[in-house]
Formats: structure tokens, sequence, C-alpha cells
């Protein structure tokens, strides 16, 4: 209850809160860094949208984040985990949220308990990401998972997991994700700070969507981000935007949008709309086909 709250009271103060950053001789200039050696590490403590910005290749252009814990806190089963009795009850209630991902191994759930003792119900968050050039995901799977057993289904090519590469210090699974090094999602300008605190689940897009201005004189949109909880949802276009009200208007000329995304707020500062959802399913699935106003591109 106090969760329901919190999240109500951020809905009704979301603008307070949004708001609040000699010689005479020249030093020898050093030698350029390659970008791979700038590239950020994966870093667990993160939030799992941030965390997963390092395991995102350069070259993507999306990336959906389903944080599997919130959703567990959000139901009231945070005690579901693979083989629990509880388990087919927590997978009919998810879909009534905004999660982006209906389980990568959930397919195959019933062998990987018989045969290696875990299954979805085992993930705490799970990114996938695409682009013209890549598509991959990554699980990120609990404390206690014995992950010699996730390296034997891997060499099984149980499902999903055929072809994984397995991170069993980070209990990470995943395939085509960056490695140590490479390019990723958290170098890049912009993206990093697009994303924040934990949320049920994240939608990140590079670039803007094709769409009607309505006459509105928009600034160029290089990237967005949708943050869902469980009423309300947080959308990122960053900061010091002088047509962040523009774009939020937009949406109400779109029925369908208009809709699921009611009564937004904004502040320009940060960057960020916050909309309460009538329907965080409906919410979830109007991101995921790009039915986003206020990502218009600009004229």
């Amino acid at each position: 209850m106090r969760r329901r709250l919190g999240m109500l009271v951020v809905q009704a103060a979301v603008v307070a809160t949004l708001a609040g950053c000699g010689g005479h001789h020249a030093a020898p200039t050093p030698d350029p860094i390659p970008a791979a050696s700038r590239a950020p590490a994966y870093d667990g403590t993160l939030p799992p949208a941030q965390a997963a910005m390092a395991l995102v290749p350069a070259a993507a252009t999306t990336l959906t984040v389903t944080d599997y814990d919130e959703v567990r806190l959000e139901l009231g089963m945070t005690q579901v985990r693979g083989g629990s009795s509880q388990t087919a009850e927590f997978w009919s209630r998810t879909p009534r949220l905004a999660v982006l991902s209906a389980g990568l191994l959930r397919h195959v759930d019933a062998q990987l308990q018989a045969g290696y003792g875990f299954s979805q119900a085992d993930v705490v968050w799970e990114a996938d990401f695409h682009g013209a050039d890549v598509d991959g995901w990554v699980l990120r799977l609990r404390n206690g998972i014995d992950m010699a057993s996730v390296q034997r289904a891997v060499r099984a090519g149980v499902g999903p997991l055929k072809g994984a590469r397995v991170d069993a210090a980070h209990h990470l699974v995943s395939r085509h994700a960056a490695v140590p090094g490479q390019e990723n999602w958290a170098a890049q300008p912009g993206l990093a700070e697009l994303v924040g605190d934990r949320s049920l689940a994240t939608y990140v897009q590079r670039g803007c969507l094709e769409g009607d201005t309505r006459g509105q004189r928009l600034a160029p949109l290089d990237a967005y981000a949708v943050e869902f909880g469980g009423t309300l949802a947080t959308v990122r276009l960053g900061a010091d935007r002088d047509d962040l009200f523009a774009r939020m208007r937009l949406g109400t000329s779109l029925p369908e949008f208009a809709r699921v995304f009611r009564r937004g707020v904004a502040d320009p500062s940060s960057g960020r709309i916050g909309f309460e959802m009538n329907g965080p399913a409906a919410a979830a699935d109007l991101t995921l086909r790009h039915r986003l106003p206020f990502a218009v591109c600009a004229d």
C-alpha cells in the first residue's frame, strides 16, 4: 500500500520532483584513447536499465528491459522462484502490467527446471536489443543459481540458450551482447542519461519517430526512453528542452494514445514527461508499436 501511495504522490508532485548541474608552454597533447578502451564496463550494482547499457552494442537502435524483481514486488509475489507453486499464477498476472517481454525462456521452462534446476522464474531482469546489424539479449539470473548447470544447458543448446555466452561471475547469460572493451551504449553521449532508477520496464530508442508535428515547432530528438511503473509512465527526452510542453500535447490529437496516456505533466529542465496509464499493458503495446506522438521527428 505504501508503494502504491508513493507512486500517486509522484504524479501529483511530478513537476517539483523532476525539476532540481597557465604557463607559456602548452602541455603536450596525449595520444587519443581508443574508443573501445573508454567503454564503461558492466556494473551489477546499478539499476537494471543502467547496468544493461554496458552490454548493448553501439550498433543497436532499441533496448527493452523488464525488471522481474520489480514485477514480483508489484504483484506481492516476491518469493516466486523456479519450481515455486506460485509460478503459474505469477505468469497469469504479469501480462496485466506494463512489461516488455513475455519471458525468453518460458517455452522451455519445464525442460530447464527438470534438467538443470532453473527457469524463467529465476531471471532477475531481461534485456533485448535490436538494430539493423545486431539482435541480442541478456538475462541476469538470481544469486544462488548454479551457473555450472546454466553452462550445461547452454552446451546442450536448450531453446534460445544455444550459442549463448555465460558470465558466471555476474550471473549473466547473453547472446550477441557487448563484451568488455567493446563500444557499447553506456559510452554513447546522452543515452545513459535517459534511464533512471528501477522500474517495471524500460524502453529506449535511438532516433525519433515518423509522425505529424501538427505544425508545432519542435527541436530535434536524438533518443528517448519510457519507464513504466504500476500506474505511471515517465518519458525522458533529455535535459533542457523548450519543446517539451508542445511534445506532451501532441498526444491529445491521437485517440488511441490519449485513452492510455493521460494527465501529462512536464518539466523542461529535466526533459521528463509524466503520464498516468489507463491500462499499463496497452501503454507497453503502444510503446513497442511506436505509437508515441511525443517522440516524432522535427519538421
